[in-house]
């Protein structure tokens, strides 16, 4: 992930090199800014945003950023340390979890790719058969008519 001139914008490097842009919103913009002024404060210079260093998540490695592998720990650590189970947290669980919010809540399948960064749409509809199922689910459990008529069919 790197940081550009444009606060507004990510750009995020994917699998294969392939580049894509992902906008940040106004809260986001303002954790990313308390982040690394926690980092500056703390005497991690390698916070800073300097021509030198692009990258939002640097690193003294050889990569010279936070390799996804290192961020998956990361990422089990603070769920642990949170009290949640560290098997249940990944980065994929993230990025699932924010394209089904995105579609729960009726934004477009193409837009979702996009900030998803699949080359294919199939990739991306995975995630609209997961709504549909528990679409069908609330309605089979919250719908008087499905429950008075239930037969346990599938509909």
């Amino acid at each position: 992930t790197v940081l550009r001139g444009d606060d507004r914008l990510l750009t995020i490097k994917g699998k294969g090199g392939r580049q894509r842009q992902v906008p940040l919103n106004t809260a986001a913009r303002d954790a990313l800014e308390a982040y690394l002024q926690a980092g500056r404060e703390d005497g991690n210079e390698g916070l800073s945003r300097t021509v030198t260093n692009h990258w939002l998540f640097p690193s003294s490695g050889t990569e010279g950023h936070l390799t996804r592998q290192r961020f998956a720990q990361d990422l089990k650590e603070l769920a642990e340390a949170a009290g949640l189970s560290p098997t249940r947290v990944s980065p994929h669980v993230l990025r699932h979890a924010f394209a089904s919010h995105l579609l729960d809540r009726g934004a477009d399948l193409r837009a979702v790719q996009k900030l998803l960064g699949h080359a294919d749409i199939s990739t991306t509809e995975i995630y609209t058969h997961v709504l549909e199922e528990r679409l069908k689910k609330l309605v089979h459990e919250h719908h008087p008519l499905a429950r008075r008529n239930h037969t346990g069919a599938d509909d």
